[in-house]
Order: C-alpha cells, then structure tokens, then sequence
C-alpha cells in the first residue's frame, strides 16, 4: 500500500444508524494501518514502528468469533513490517 491519498485522509469514517448511534465504515486496524503508512510518508519511523506493535497486538489476540478477515489482515501487518525495514534500510537493495 503507498501512502494515504487526499481521499481517504479526508474520508467521512462515521455515518449514523436509524437510531442516530454512528456507525463507523472502516475497522480500527484499517485506521491504524492507514496511520502506518500516513507517519512513513512523513519519515516518522519511531511512531509508524508504534503503531505496528499496536495493530501487532490487535490481530494476534483471539478474538470471538474469529474474524473473517485475519488473514488478509496478517499479510498487510507483514507487507507494512517490511515497508518500513525497506525505508530504515535504503542502502539494501534486492534483485
């Protein structure tokens, strides 16, 4: 994933239920993965790492039920560790 785009930094994430209560159109941990990638833009490498070890802490505890998505949500927690390996690393290039 590459940074955040206007779009979705600007993105309304709440809308209201019937019963006026809000109900939110993105996951928390989608939130704190767009956080990730929005403080790697930015060259924040000490907050981005937090912010893996939060969303780490997230999708490993169990959850009941299990959710449908871990999955895909494991392989974008990896993807982002290597993203910011890769960023803290530029002098390593792979072939």
């Amino acid at each position: 994933m590459a940074g955040i785009t206007d779009a979705e930094d600007n993105m309304e994430t709440a809308t209201r239920t019937p019963s006026g209560a809000p109900r939110y159109t993105r996951r928390l941990s989608d939130k704190i993965l767009l956080a990730f990638h929005h403080a790697c833009d930015q060259g924040d490498y000490e907050i981005a790492e937090e912010l893996l070890r939060i969303l780490e802490t997230m999708l490993t505890r169990r959850t009941v039920p299990p959710d449908a998505n871990r999955r895909k949500s494991i392989e974008s927690l990896v993807a982002a560790h290597e993203r910011l390996w890769h960023l803290r690393h530029p002098e390593k290039k792979f072939s």
